[in-house]
């Protein structure tokens, strides 16, 4: 297999290598202790995972830095870290957990494009995703408010580097898991908290442009005050 079917990130550097994968294992992201520290031989199941979970993975939408996209473990790698990591795994839970790992990570990457569109990634090929991160024992400052304030804490936290033309740019993720209402309250909800982190000018521009744009927004949408009924004397 090429080395675009690999997982493909260095843990310690900024900029990834292609034979790794983008996740810091060095924290214990609620995510990240589920992926693979290392691609197994993609020809063979991992060790300990039943033959007969697929070996097959999903190819992202994420760019990345140096050309391609993103992909995924597999349900075998999966199932192969979870048991590595005393979960005990049940590989039917496999077609479950790895579809949802990979939705809300999609779901993430959508929350991070509403942020940069029209911020001129397009003059080069498009934003791309370099790393990230999980910190999920690290609330930021904006879930700790909200703890605060009687609301569950993320489940998770990923801090997530893009590069836009050359300039990097960081991203605090915050998950929280819920439940959906209507026909589908038995299905399981994500709401997913992304914006720029406030430790540069262009994550500090774009949080001022968008509470801005709520706030005109809200001001022309405002309905107009009922005119008084005049009088004739």
């Amino acid at each position: 297999m090429s080395d675009a079917g690999k997982c493909p990130v260095d843990h310690a550097a900024l900029a990834p290598p292609p034979d790794k994968c983008p996740v810091d294992h060095t924290t214990r992201s609620s995510w990240a202790t589920l992926l693979p520290s290392s691609p197994p031989d993609p020809h063979s199941h991992p060790n300990g995972a039943p033959a007969s979970l697929p070996l097959d993975r999903e190819t992202s939408s994420i760019p990345k830095t140096d050309g391609g996209n993103w992909v995924y473990p597999s349900q075998a790698q999966f199932y192969a870290a979870m048991a590595r990591k005393n979960h005990d795994p049940q590989p039917s839970d496999m077609q479950v957990i790895v579809p949802i790992h990979n939705a809300v990570n999609e779901r993430a990457w959508m929350e991070v494009m509403k942020w940069e569109a029209g911020q001129g990634g397009d003059r080069c090929g498009g934003v791309k995703l370099v790393s990230f991160k999980g910190r999920p024992k690290e609330l930021s400052p904006r879930a700790r408010w909200r703890t605060l304030l009687g609301y569950s804490p993320p489940f998770d936290r990923h801090d997530w580097i893009v590069d836009r033309c050359g300039t990097r740019i960081r991203y605090v993720i915050d998950f929280y898991t819920g439940r959906a209402t209507g026909p589908a309250a038995n299905n399981l909800s994500f709401y997913l908290d992304a914006r720029p982190a406030l430790d540069g000018w262009d994550g500090a521009k774009m949080r001022i442009e968008r509470f801005w744009e709520r706030c005109v927004g809200k001001l022309w949408s405002s309905p107009a005050p009922p005119e008084r009924a005049q009088t004739r004397p």
